[in-house]
């Protein structure tokens, strides 16, 4: 008998014999989304119990040494109590999965359309933290390049161009 694609993958992975019993979600306990997210999926009836493990703490690195914790700041990561490590839209589909409430919602974004759907709904959230995070890039407050242009939003565009005291200026 032929495996089929996602049963396939399944069989790749050992999914088919390894349950998931508990899931941890890694998430940036400096994002005003990623709290507000991590409260909410609290107060869900779960399947399948979260746990919720501030990504990059001491405690994440003790627990799962062998993840990349940098890049678990930066998108969400969830492991398996078994292993199984889950990024992006796939880590939002699963914890969906875990939650009594919107397991029909997670085999819907499970589906070749549904996926491109939920990896949408991720980019989404990226694009607004990005926009949201203090001091890194463009979130309202001051703008400053490299090239001297800053710009201010109670003063505007300001050049103060770049000096060569510390030595980084080319000199031809």
């Amino acid at each position: 008998m032929a495996v089929r694609g996602t049963e396939q993958a399944a069989v790749g992975r050992d999914a088919l014999r390894v349950p998931v019993r508990r899931l941890t979600v890694l998430f940036d306990a400096e994002c005003s989304l990623c709290g507000f997210l991590r409260d909410w999926l609290g107060r869900q009836p779960q399947l399948v119990p979260l746990e919720f493990v501030p990504a990059a703490s001491a405690e994440a690195c003790a627990r799962y040494p062998g993840l990349d914790h940098r890049a678990t700041l930066d998108e969400i990561t969830v492991v398996g109590d078994a292993g199984q490590v889950y990024t992006g839209a796939a880590a939002w589909i699963v914890t969906l999965w875990a939650l009594r409430e919107h397991r029909p919602l997670a085999h819907r974004l499970s589906t070749p359309a549904g996926a491109k759907l939920a990896r949408a709904a991720v980019l989404a959230a990226a694009k607004w933290r990005d926009g949201h995070r203090q001091g890194v890039g463009w979130g309202g407050g001051v703008y400053r390049r490299g090239d001297g242009w800053s710009y201010d939003p109670h003063q505007g565009w300001a050049y103060n161009p770049p000096t060569c005291a510390d030595g980084s200026c080319s000199t031809r």
